[in-house]
């Protein structure tokens, strides 16, 4: 895999799968450990760190989690998210909302 091509792969899963915020799916372990894996043949140089990977979802089953985990290798974290817990109350009505923005980035995004 040559190298533009690696980045602009690995560009586009992180940005569709963890800015978009899908549900988890047992498959994204497997695409994610790949990058891991080649970034850390390709990009990692000597008294690097390994490279971890995470996926961020806007929902998980522990469960499925737990299981696709176990099969991988590669140190890879999954976790959600739930923006309006973050946001402070004052904050809330001056921004968009979650569909809002969820809805501009796959606009972005075709």
């Amino acid at each position: 895999m040559n190298n533009r091509r690696h980045d602009d792969t690995l560009f586009k899963l992180l940005r569709s799968k963890s800015v978009n915020g899908y549900k988890f799916e047992a498959e994204y372990v497997g695409k994610l450990g790949l990058y891991v894996a080649a970034l850390n043949h390709q990009r990692k140089k000597e008294g690097d760190n390994p490279t971890i990977g995470m996926i961020i979802c806007k929902t998980k089953d522990h469960v499925e989690v737990q299981y696709s985990l176990e099969s991988s290798n590669q140190p890879i974290g999954v976790s959600e998210y739930q923006l309006a817990k973050l946001l402070p109350d004052n904050l809330k009505s001056s921004l968009p909302s979650i569909e809002e923005i969820e809805e501009e980035l796959n606009r972005s995004l075709t």
